[in-house]
C-alpha cells in the first residue's frame, strides 16, 4: 500500500507564498495536487507525469508550480500570489499506472489565505 505524507500547509495573508510537499513511500508514474475548498467539491490543481509533463487548473496557472524530486520520491507545489479563493484542504494523489488513475491519496494539509 503506497503511503503519501503531505506537509507545508498553514495560514498566510493574501499575496503570500507557501510550498507544499508530499513524500511517497515508493515512486509513482503520476502525481498530483487536488484541493477541496470549504463546502465545495474536490478539484484538481496540478499534475505531473513520468515524463515531467505538467498540467494546471486555469485558476492557478502562472501562480503555482508543481515539481518533483525523483530521488526522494517527493512532490512539491510552490504556491505564489495566494488569494482567499485558494483556501482549501490540499491533497496529494498518486497513480501507479500510465493512465494516471488516482489510486492513492494523502490525508491532506490545510491552506488558509486571509485577506
Amino acid at each position: 500500500q503506497v503511503q503519501l505524507l503531505e506537509s507545508g500547509g498553514g495560514s498566510v495573508q493574501a499575496g503570500g507564498s507557501l510550498r507544499l510537499s508530499c513524500t511517497a513511500s515508493e515512486s509513482q508514474y503520476c502525481m498530483a495536487w487536488f484541493r477541496q475548498p470549504p463546502g465545495k467539491e474536490r478539484e484538481g490543481v496540478a499534475s505531473i507525469d513520468w515524463e515531467e509533463s505538467t498540467d494546471y487548473a486555469d485558476s492557478v496557472k502562472g501562480r503555482f508550480t508543481i515539481s518533483k524530486d525523483n530521488a526522494a520520491d517527493t512532490l512539491y507545489l510552490q504556491m505564489n500570489s495566494l488569494n482567499p479563493e485558494d483556501t482549501a484542504m490540499y491533497y496529494c494523489a498518486a497513480a501507479s499506472d500510465w493512465y494516471c488513475s488516482w489510486t492513492y491519496w494523502g490525508q491532506g494539509t490545510q491552506v488558509t489565505v486571509s485577506s
